[in-house]
């Protein structure tokens, strides 16, 4: 009996803090990525617990009472033309009505916890903080994790719960990669589906102008501006579904292409591959169907390419002051430096120590605005116990920091009749100029 009271009061303490959690969290008095793991696993497993509890005191009793031959069992009356009997089987009904619907909220609580931004990000703090604070400041912050990672339909559901289990068990025993490779496990097709509920490649066409700016390690942080027109139809000709193109990779990162095929519209067929590939090397490789992330594969959480070209994005938005000497150099300098302890502090006593040893007189106004910005870049790009910092995760949109359009267009893939994939710049953008 008393580890059937026990497990009474143990449901009935999980029960009452579920739902005054719910009701909390509902009136927005608390918002804590810890809330989904004691609201939606925690409490109702404890309730689970308890119910179970109850049904095994009672067993373990009878059964302690069925080694006493003077101690009769008597089953009860259950009359319901008795007013305590009636009362004690509603309030056992009700009681059990609760029950099954705290366990239903908690199982599809869980189940949403688990698919939340919060939970792929916060909860496992190490492994996932980089792409979590990267998706956090990036253009897709409002979509989360799972409308991008997990494919369509309940295979795909299951693809990525499967996942999940594997990588849970990374986290705790303390086993995984650093830094976390890139999404290239993820089910096939699964982003193409998703990036295509909101883009449209056939109706992006059309030309844009692009300005590039970089600055220089002199004194006055001289400023080099290059213009471009895009020519994003051509560029989104690729994602285009009515053009199939496929390729075989011959490494993990996708970077070694040595076999291309494009299927066109009318149904016509080319295949390229490079002079040094083989039939076997074809074979063996893994097939793929280009989607939008193989050129946009960091679109989601960002790691700046480089110290320099995150330098020059700042100074371009104004965050980073051009009007302080030498402010390109000191910053890509404290950029790429390593910090014992906390960087922030470093990066702040290093930035106004230059000046400070520079005399004369120094806009302090610009100089805390400048080390402000550096924190935040280095706070958004490195993360130290990951291995992640920059360019850590090539970005293949381009081919400046990454080989990215050269992995197929490098005029080294030929088909039978010796046409080839250009590399010609014009295909995809025209510089209209490059001045100081």
């Amino acid at each position: 009996m008393r580890l059937a009271l026990a497990g009474a009061v143990l449901a009935t303490v999980a029960g009452v803090t579920f739902v005054v959690l719910v009701a909390a969290i509902v009136l927005g008095l608390f918002d804590n990525p810890y809330a989904g793991l004691v609201v939606g696993i925690a409490l109702p497993a404890l309730l689970v617990l308890g119910l179970l509890l109850i049904p095994a005191g009672l067993w373990l009793g009878r059964r302690a009472r069925a080694g006493q031959p003077d101690v009769s069992e008597e089953w009860p009356v259950i009359d319901f033309r008795l007013a305590r009997v009636r009362r004690t089987t509603l309030m056992i009904t009700a009681l059990t009505v609760v029950n099954i619907v705290i366990v239903l909220l908690g199982t599809h609580g869980s189940l949403r916890w688990m698919e939340s931004p919060g939970f792929c990000g916060q909860l496992c703090h190490t492994p996932m903080q980089p792409q979590f604070v990267a998706w956090r400041e990036s253009a897709h912050a409002g979509t989360t994790c799972v409308q991008c990672h997990i494919g369509e339909g309940a295979s795909a559901f299951v693809h990525a719960k499967l996942a999940g289990i594997r990588q849970l068990t990374h986290v705790m025993t303390n086993s995984y990669a650093r830094p976390i490779p890139p999404g290239t496990e993820m089910a096939p097709g699964a982003q193409a589906e998703r990036c295509l509920g909101c883009h449209q490649p056939t109706v992006t066409g059309g030309d844009r102008i692009k300005v590039i700016r970089d600055y220089a390690d002199d004194e006055a942080n001289s400023e080099t501006a290059t213009t471009l027109q895009i020519r994003v139809g051509a560029i989104h000709w690729h994602a285009n579904p009515a053009n199939r193109v496929e390729y075989v990779a011959a490494d993990d990162t996708r970077e070694t292409i040595p076999y291309v095929k494009v299927t066109r519209p009318n149904g016509e067929v080319r295949e390229y591959r490079t002079a040094d590939a083989t039939d076997q090397a074809i074979r063996d490789g893994t097939r793929r169907t280009m989607d939008c992330i193989d050129c946009h594969n960091t679109v989601g959480h960002t790691i700046a390419p480089s110290a320099e070209r995150a330098v020059d994005d700042a100074i371009a938005a104004g965050r980073v002051s051009r009007q302080l000497p030498h402010a390109r150099r000191e910053s890509v300098r404290l950029m790429k430096a390593s910090y014992a302890g906390e960087a922030a502090e470093a990066i702040d006593r290093e930035f106004r120590g230059f000046y400070r040893s520079r005399g004369g007189e120094i806009d302090e106004h610009a100089v805390a605005r400048t080390v402000a910005a550096l924190q935040a870049l280095y706070r958004r790009n490195v993360f130290p116990d990951m291995k992640v910092t920059w360019g850590s995760y090539p970005d293949n949109r381009g081919h400046i920091t990454a080989i990215g359009c050269f992995r197929c267009h490098d005029d080294s893939h030929s088909d039978t009749s010796g046409a080839v994939i250009k590399a010609d710049c014009e295909t995809c953008h025209t510089q209209i100029a490059a001045a100081l």
